[in-house]
């Protein structure tokens, strides 16, 4: 039986299974990823699903002399929050690891009370999903961070996030050194269940 549509699904479904987690490390250092492709990743991430219309993501790109600031702003308050689980090494990647990038987002989440939080925090994931799904359309390297300073309180206000939002983490973009192997999924008979009758 045929289905009609408008796409080529056998292209989306080679591109769904191309989609990796890309760190930083193994981006191309120095070369910048054109500023209107970045909006047009951000602009398939806002047509994400979204209970009530909300669209709670929020989005602060850096870019430039905006990832020293960024580095800098996160090496800075993970070292004063760390106390004696100061590790020199965390610091380090935290000062380095946005200047490998071409961009890096940051990903907020803005809270709407009538709206249960889980929903929110579902819509911003499947908007970043949109987003590292458009990253691996154009050929680009995306990975998203959830580490580092993602889940301090004081990181809130650098980002224009107010008491009640969340930051979500970081994804970091940049062109791919090396193209990653082959991905595997354990089968999919394992994780679903049919009900027919």
């Amino acid at each position: 039986m045929s289905h009609p549509t408008s796409f080529d699904t056998q292209e989306f479904n080679r591109l769904i299974r191309a989609r990796r987690s890309i760190q930083p490390v193994q981006f191309v250092p120095g070369q910048v990823i054109p500023d209107d492709v970045i909006e047009q990743l951000l602009e398939n991430a806002n047509w994400a699903p979204t209970h009530k219309r909300t669209e709670p993501w929020r989005f602060v790109v850096f870019s430039g002399a905006g990832l020293q600031k960024l580095a800098e702003f996160q090496a800075a308050l993970y070292k004063e929050r760390a106390g004696e689980k100061f590790q020199q090494g965390k610091y380090e990647k935290l000062a380095a690891n946005p200047l490998r990038c071409s961009h890096v987002i940051a990903i907020g989440m803005k809270r709407h009370a009538e709206v249960p939080e889980v929903e929110e925090i579902e819509a911003v994931a499947c908007a970043v999903q949109n987003l590292h799904l458009s990253a691996t359309a154009y050929g680009l390297g995306g990975y998203w961070g959830s580490g580092g300073i993602t889940y301090l309180e004081e990181a809130k206000p650098f980002l224009g996030l107010g008491p009640d939002d969340r930051l979500l983490g970081f994804f970091s973009l940049g062109y791919v050194q090396q193209q990653p192997g082959k991905n595997i999924r354990k089968p999919l008979a394992e994780k679903v269940t049919w009900v027919r009758e």
